[in-house]
Parts: C-alpha cells; sequence; structure tokens
C-alpha cells in the first residue's frame, strides 16, 4: 500500500457507469470519465478531515498514476480535491 507524504492523499479513482438508471447502455467512445475517487490513505499533513472510505471529487488532469499490485492508485495534492461526497 502507498503510504502519501506532506499534503497528498492516495485516490482510487472510481469505475465509470456503463449504464443509467433507466437502463440505457452507455458508449465507452466519447464517453468522459468521472473525477470521482475513492480516500485510500491520507499524508500527515493535510489539514481537512479527509479519512480512509471517504469519496471525493477531484480535478480531471491532476495527479500522479501509480500501479501497485495491479491497482491503479492517483497521488494528489490536498489542494486538488474538489468536494467529499455523501453517500
Amino acid at each position: 500500500m502507498l503510504k502519501p507524504l506532506y499534503k497528498n492523499v492516495v485516490l482510487q479513482k472510481e469505475e465509470a457507469q456503463q449504464k443509467t438508471a433507466s437502463g440505457i447502455i452507455l458508449s465507452t467512445e466519447s464517453k468522459e470519465l468521472p473525477s470521482i475517487g475513492k480516500v485510500c490513505a491520507v499524508g500527515p499533513k493535510c489539514e481537512s478531515d479527509l479519512k480512509e472510505g471517504d469519496k471525493v471529487v477531484f480535478k480531471q488532469y491532476s495527479g500522479t498514476k501509480v500501479t501497485v499490485d495491479d491497482i491503479d492508485y492517483i497521488v494528489i495534492d490536498e489542494e486538488d480535491i474538489l468536494a467529499s461526497l455523501d453517500d
């Protein structure tokens, strides 16, 4: 598992839905992927109330993609997280 330093946060990006609530199947060709992820770890200098398991919205082209044990993660600066989602 990745352990972020400073004000970094490790996210696991959520996969885009392939079907709408009404059952319409979406094409994958021109679909823009959502910038929603689950927090996996929070750096020791983070000032927000983020914790492991939170869902967040983050800036689309920010962060560094890393693969560890065949799992894709994004290491992102705390300031690039825009909002937290309630379940």
